[in-house]
């Protein structure tokens, strides 16, 4: 069993590696603060409580976990041109990384169906999204994702793998990993496809369903300036799933030989950063409730600074 692997990261970018550097970790700072702010906002704000922004603070903290189980070792493997992990280290990172990936498939989902029914549904919405069952959707989006990511670890770590050997990529992401091994991986491959299909393309058909039915519901608002106004916000939503969903559709139901090691590099990249960098922008900072208390929140500082001063 290999004790140490080698995380490659990007080829042939040495003198641009300071720059790269500087870049993610931009990215990845200002996605923490994104995320914090949501929750820090939610967290203390009595006009946030309702289970819309219950949910939001869930995915903000999920963004939170998974985006510092990628990123810190990734700026390392950025930094140094490459970079040692452990054996279990490496296991480790795919497990929690693919255990937060899958919690947020799911709580993208019920936020999806949260959405559909305050806007198709409101008259029963306070009725049927109460909060036992708000509490209950997310947890279950937590457990389940943790469970089933154990189910698909276990059979991983009693694969056979050299003594030494380099990933090329940016992060222990699984293709990369079952490359390695010296024995049949077919078992842990269909696991792999069977779950992307469970907590991936199930749920983003469900999201799909749901804004199709939210798309009829407002073409039928007769108020022209509300039916842009949730139309601009629903199909930034939809953007921001797709997007997200897309990218990992394309990692782990194709095939690894039907594109480029740097293709797939670059695609992570987007689910791995991009999509916490983007969610606080699409989901809060367009939301009218959130820059509310925002103002207020940033008003209340700069007034308490000023009686300091």
């Amino acid at each position: 069993m290999a004790m140490e692997l080698v995380l490659v990261g990007f080829r042939n970018v040495h003198h641009l590696k300071n720059l790269i550097f500087a870049f993610f970790l931009m990215l990845y700072i200002t996605a923490l603060i994104g995320n914090s702010l949501i929750i820090g906002l939610i967290a203390t704000s009595s006009k946030l409580n309702s289970p819309m922004y219950f949910f939001l603070s869930n995915l903000s903290f999920c963004e939170i976990l998974f985006t510092t189980i990628i990123m810190p070792n990734m700026l390392y493997v950025l930094k140094g041109d490459g970079g040692l992990v452990s054996f279990y280290g490496c296991i480790a990172q795919f497990y929690l990384g693919a255990s937060t990936g899958c919690t947020e498939c799911l709580l993208l989902t019920v936020m999806a169906y949260d959405r559909y029914l305050a806007i198709c549904n409101p008259l029963r919405y306070s009725t049927i999204m109460n909060r036992m069952i708000r509490n209950q959707l997310a947890l279950w989006s937590w457990l389940s994702s943790f469970i089933v990511m154990t189910i698909l670890t276990i059979p991983i770590c009693n694969l056979q793998f050299c003594r030494f050997d380099t990933i090329d990529h940016l992060f222990c992401d699984l293709a990369p990993l079952l490359q390695l091994s010296s024995t049949d991986t077919s078992l842990v491959q269909m696991e792999s496809i069977l779950i992307t299909i469970a907590f991936s393309l199930f749920p983003f058909l469900l999201i799909i369903m749901s804004y199709v039915s939210i798309f009829v519901t407002i073409l039928k608002i007769s108020n022209k300036t509300g039916r842009q106004k949730t139309f601009s916000t629903c199909s930034s939503h939809l953007a921001s799933v797709c997007t997200y969903f897309g990218t990992i559709f394309i990692i782990y139901l194709v095939p690894a030989q039907q594109y480029s090691v740097t293709l797939n590099k670059v695609l992570s990249l987007l689910y791995t950063i991009g999509t916490p960098l983007l969610n606080p922008i699409i989901y809060s900072f367009r939301n009218r409730e959130m820059k509310s208390c925002l103002r207020s929140y940033l008003w209340v500082k700069t007034s308490m600074f000023d009686i300091k001063c």
